[in-house]
């Protein structure tokens, strides 16, 4: 808009006056939005899908806006004229009234087409002006701050802001041509072709486990759950390191990697350190049972072979957070930051009873466990990835006769089976069956041995809950010294099968 001494909003110090820095904006360019709306309505619709009022740098075209806004969404027309009498009359702009700048924006409006363009020129100065915001308010807090409040707040808090701006800096969304929808489920189509296993989601690694679930779906979360030495680290582990293995990326043209197929993994171990869980991925790999690595019970050719996988397992997009005693909101915070630097696909969680509400230790865990489940599903639709969490099941297992696992096992299970959009169990028959070998010799022992030959070396995944396909059992190799599940041969799959829901 030209300028004048005597018709134009004065917002700049006037010439001789000491030099500051102001907040970022465009007068220019919010002029042009609002003139553009005044002259056609239809500009309104063009911007009105990410800019809002508070968008606009000064009070007074963030009025203007608002109220145009609310006129033209209830079907009126907005114009100087009808405009003009929700605006307070007697405002000064540099000598000119409300009606005389309103005409003013309308003579002077940018075309119909500018006015998408300048909406995100004022959509991007007030994100950056919101930046400044967030970096004043961490000094000042950090300044100012109570002795009970812990930094680590501040900084959990100051990401979570940082996280909220990044994402919310997108101009899309809205209708779109069905023929549009069309390409994007043909490359979606395209996508799981390519893809190992020609899977709709994330491969495990594991075929009859991929078959019953269609791979792991973004936004899901998924409860792995069993009783102790069942396996279900172990078997959490192989699939993190099967995603990272297979692990394939395209460089888009803005600099960022798309995932074509795998994944890269966090991995948040309350329980285990990363060296143990390194330890795992290399005995499942080198086929040298965990102890004897741990031990150093082993040949120079095992140690060459450990060696050598250690190198090539180093570019692994897998990263390991160890820290004990983890609260939700610190869960939260680390994934967004991995999402934000080198990019996320899948969330391994070990395991749920060991993770912290955000508050102070509460009484009642059920409703802190209710707390950390609603965040684990939040999250996993917030980054648009799959989360494999971790539970314990309650002892009363054990005192069944068949020692399946059902839902209501599960710890807490209100909340744990209400918000986990799969929920899967790890249970090894021959676990249980060991314990009850008779005296050698009998004909109770002889039918023991004909037993235990039956489920040897064999697990079951039971999917007990699946929002989007069938419940159901899948049977599995367990090797027990490698700490590896993996697909059993054709001849062996058949496992009774708990029934479909």
């Amino acid at each position: 808009m030209a300028a004048s001494e005597s018709n134009v909003l004065k917002l700049a110090p006037e010439a001789g006056t000491p030099a500051y820095r102001s907040a970022p904006h465009n007068i220019e360019a919010e002029q042009g939005v609002l003139g553009a709306m005044l002259v056609n309505n239809d500009a309104f619709y063009r911007v009105s899908d990410f800019l809002k009022a508070e968008h606009f740098y000064e009070p007074l075209h963030q009025t203007i806006f608002d109220t145009a806004s609310s006129i033209i969404r209830a079907g009126k027309i907005a114009t100087p004229v009808t405009l003009k009498t929700f605006l307070p009359a007697d405002t000064d702009l540099g000598g000119m009234t409300v009606a005389q700048y309103l005409a003013r924006l309308a003579a002077e409006a940018t075309t119909i087409i500018n006015a998408q363009d300048y909406g995100r020129s004022i959509y991007d100065l007030a994100i950056r002006r919101q930046l400044i915001g967030v970096g004043e308010d961490m000094v000042n807090v950090a300044y100012d701050a109570p002795v009970d409040f812990a930094p680590r707040a501040q900084i959990e808090d100051a990401e979570r802001r940082l996280y909220e701006l990044a994402e919310a800096g997108r101009y899309d969304g809205g209708f779109q041509r069905f023929s549009q929808a069309m390409t994007t489920a043909l490359e979606m189509a395209a996508n799981a072709y390519q893809r190992d296993g020609k899977l709709s989601g994330i491969s495990t690694g594991l075929r009859d486990l991929d078959g019953r679930m269609g791979g792991l779906q973004r936004s899901d979360l998924i409860v792995l759950a069993g009783r102790p030495a069942m396996g279900k680290t172990s078997l959490a582990t192989n699939i993190a390191y099967n995603i990272a293995a297979a692990y394939q990326a395209e460089l888009q043209p803005d600099g960022t990697n798309k995932t074509i197929n795998g994944g890269v993994v966090g991995f948040f171990s309350c329980e285990m350190s990363a060296e143990q869980l390194a330890t795992r991925i290399l005995a499942e790999q080198t086929e040298i049972s965990s102890s004897a690595i741990r031990r150093g019970g082993i040949t120079q050719d095992q140690f060459d072979k450990v060696r050598d996988y250690t190198i090539r397992l180093q570019n692994l997009p897998l990263y390991v957070d160890e820290t004990g005693g983890l609260s939700i909101s610190q869960l939260t915070a680390r994934a967004r930051r991995l999402k934000r630097q080198k990019g996320l696909d899948v969330i391994m969680v070990d395991y749920i009873q060991l993770l912290q509400g955000s508050g102070k230790r509460s009484d009642n865990r059920v409703q802190e466990v209710t707390e950390i489940t609603t965040n684990l599903k939040a999250l996993a639709k917030e980054l648009n990835v799959p989360i494999i969490a971790l539970s314990q099941l309650s002892r009363q297992v054990e005192n069944r006769e068949d020692k399946r696992p059902q839902l209501a096992d599960l710890r807490e299970s209100g909340s744990i089976e209400q918000d986990a959009d799969v929920v899967m169990f790890v249970y090894r028959e021959e676990y249980y069956l060991q314990a009850k070998e008779p005296k050698a010799g009998t004909p109770e022992h002889e039918k023991w041995q004909l037993d235990m030959s039956l489920v040897h070396g064999k697990a079951e995944v039971i999917v007990a809950k699946q929002r989007h396909g069938p419940t159901g059992a899948v049977p599995l190799q367990f090797e027990g010294q490698f700490t590896r599940f993996s697909d059993l041969a054709e001849g062996d799959r058949y496992m009774p099968a708990v029934p479909h829901e």
